[in-house]
C-alpha cells in the first residue's frame, strides 16, 4: 500500500522565473533569474549586459579628450565622479598636476556628486521598499545640486566638466534665477530666488546650511521607521571577511565594519587636508548600508562647506597653461599664431600621451571607481578598462539573497545601490 501511495504523490519542483529587466525594481535592465522554493529564495543568477554600450572599445579610437564625456554616461547618477578617475589616470600618464585651486573645486563637485547619488539611492531604495514621501523629498534637494552642475557646465548632467590639467571653466559669479510665471508672481519668485542673488559658492553656502536639516527630515520618517527596519534589519546581511574576499568597497564595505575608503587610505586631490569622518557599519545588513550612506551625506557636507571657504579665500588658475594638452584661450588665439596652432591642432588630433600604463581610483559614492588605461604614445588610448564600482556587489548577490523571502530581494537588490550603465560599459 505504501508504495502505491508513493507512486501518486506529486513531484514538488524548485520553481524558476525571470525577475526584470520589465520589473520596476530590477533598476532599469537587470535580469534576474530566481529559482525559489516556495517563498525562500534558492539561487539567484543576475543576467547583466542589456545595457553595454562598449565604452571601453569606443576609447580606443578617440582623442582621449574626446572620451571625457563617455564617462558621464557610465554611472549616469555619479558623473563628474566617473570622469576623475579616467582624467586622474590621464594626469598620472602626462606627469602632470592640475592647479591647487582645480583640486579643490574637483573635491567640492566631487562631494557635491555623492550628495546626489546618496539622495537618488535613498529615493529609490525607501521606494521600493514601499515609501513614497521620502521619494519626493530627496528630488526636492537634487534640484539644487542640479543647478550647480549647469552653472559650471551648462549641462544639468553629463558634464564634461574636468579636464587633463584642471577643469573647464572657474566658478561663475552669478547663478540663473527664475522668472515669474502665470504659476509664480513676481513675490514668490523673489523668495525663490533669495539663495540666487550672489556667487555659486553662495548658492552652495546657502545649500549646506539647510541640508543637514533636510537630513533630520529622512531619518524622521525612515530611521525609526518600524516598517523600514522590518524591511531592513537583518536583511542580507554579509560578515566583514566574506565582503573583503568578494571584492565589496565604498558602503557596502563599510557597512560591514571595514573602515576602507581612498580619500583617507590613497588621499588624491586634497582630501589629506580636509576633516571628515569614515562612517563604519557593524552588521553588514540592509539598515547598517542605510545608516552609513546617510551619515556619508552629512559628511560630504562638511567637506563642501570646507571647500567653499577656501576657495573664496584663493582665486587662481583652474587649469595648467600647457598649450599643447589645455585648451588655449579663445581671445589669444584670434592675436598669436602659436595659439591658433595649438587650437587647431587640440581640435583635430589632441595630445599624444606617453607611452606606458597607469591605474587610478577614486572613492565613488558607489566604491572604488577604477581606470586602468594603457597608451602606446598615440593620441588615443590603445586600452581603456574601467573598475565598475557596482560590479562586485552585483557579482555577490546570489550569496546575499539566498535563504530570503521573494519580498526580500528588492530591499537587498536596492541596498546595493547599482546602476547599469557602469556595469554593463
Amino acid at each position: 500500500m505504501e508504495n502505491k501511495a508513493t507512486e501518486h504523490m506529486p513531484e514538488i519542483k524548485n520553481y524558476v522565473f525571470n525577475f526584470g529587466p520589465q520589473h520596476p525594481a530590477a533598476h532599469g535592465v537587470l535580469r534576474l533569474i530566481l529559482e525559489v522554493d516556495g517563498e525562500t529564495i534558492v539561487r539567484a543568477d543576475p543576467h547583466v549586459g542589456l545595457l553595454h554600450r562598449a565604452t571601453e572599445k569606443l576609447a580606443e579610437s578617440k582623442p582621449f579628450n574626446h572620451t571625457i564625456g563617455y564617462m558621464d554616461r557610465l554611472d549616469y547618477v555619479s558623473m563628474m565622479c566617473n570622469e576623475h578617475g579616467y582624467v586622474l589616470a590621464i594626469e598620472k600618464l602626462l606627469g602632470i598636476t592640475p592647479p591647487i585651486r582645480a583640486q579643490y573645486i574637483r573635491v567640492m563637485f566631487d562631494e557635491i556628486t555623492r550628495i546626489l547619488n546618496h539622495l537618488l539611492w535613498l529615493a529609490a531604495h525607501s521606494l521600493d521598499n514601499g515609501g513614497m514621501a521620502v521619494f519626493l523629498y530627496c528630488f526636492r534637494e537634487r534640484e539644487d545640486l542640479l543647478d550647480c552642475y549647469e552653472a559650471v557646465s551648462g549641462a544639468r548632467m553629463h558634464a564634461t566638466y574636468y579636464r587633463p590639467g584642471g577643469v573647464y571653466r572657474d566658478l561663475p559669479d552669478t547663478m540663473p534665477k527664475y522668472k515669474p510665471s502665470k504659476w509664480h508672481n513676481a513675490k514668490e519668485t523673489a523668495i525663490r530666488n533669495e539663495a540666487r542673488e550672489g556667487s555659486l559658492l553662495d548658492f552652495i553656502w546657502a545649500f549646506t546650511e539647510r541640508f543637514p536639516g533636510c537630513v533630520d527630515e529622512y531619518e524622521g520618517l525612515l530611521t525609526n521607521n518600524r516598517i523600514w527596519k522590518q524591511r531592513t534589519v537583518n536583511i542580507g546581511v554579509i560578515s566583514a571577511e566574506r565582503a573583503i574576499a568578494m571584492g565589496f568597497t565604498g558602503p557596502m564595505l563599510r557597512a560591514s565594519g571595514v573602515p576602507w575608503d581612498l580619500r583617507r587610505k590613497q588621499p588624491y586631490e586634497v582630501y589629506d587636508r580636509l576633516d571628515f569622518d569614515i562612517p563604519v557599519g557593524t552588521k553588514g545588513d540592509c539598515y547598517d548600508r542605510y545608516l552609513v550612506r546617510v551619515h556619508e551625506m552629512r559628511q560630504s557636507n562638511r567637506i563642501i562647506r570646507q571647500c567653499v571657504e577656501w576657495l573664496r579665500k584663493n582665486p587662481g588658475p583652474v587649469m595648467i597653461d600647457d598649450y599643447k594638452i589645455a585648451q588655449v584661450p579663445r581671445e589669444e588665439m584670434k592675436i598669436s599664431m602659436e595659439a591658433m596652432i595649438h587650437h587647431f591642432k587640440n581640435m583635430t588630433e589632441g595630445y599624444c600621451v606617453p607611452a606606458g600604463e597607469a591605474y587610478a581610483a577614486i572613492e565613488h559614492p558607489k566604491g572604488e571607481f577604477g581606470v586602468y588605461l594603457v597608451s602606446d604614445g598615440a593620441n588615443k588610448p590603445y586600452r581603456l578598462k574601467v573598475r565598475a564600482a557596482g560590479f562586485p556587489h552585483l557579482a555577490g548577490l546570489n550569496e546575499l539573497i539566498h535563504g530570503h523571502m521573494i519580498a526580500d530581494v528588492v530591499s537587498i537588490l536596492s541596498s546595493l545601490d547599482i546602476v547599469f550603465g557602469e556595469i554593463d560599459r
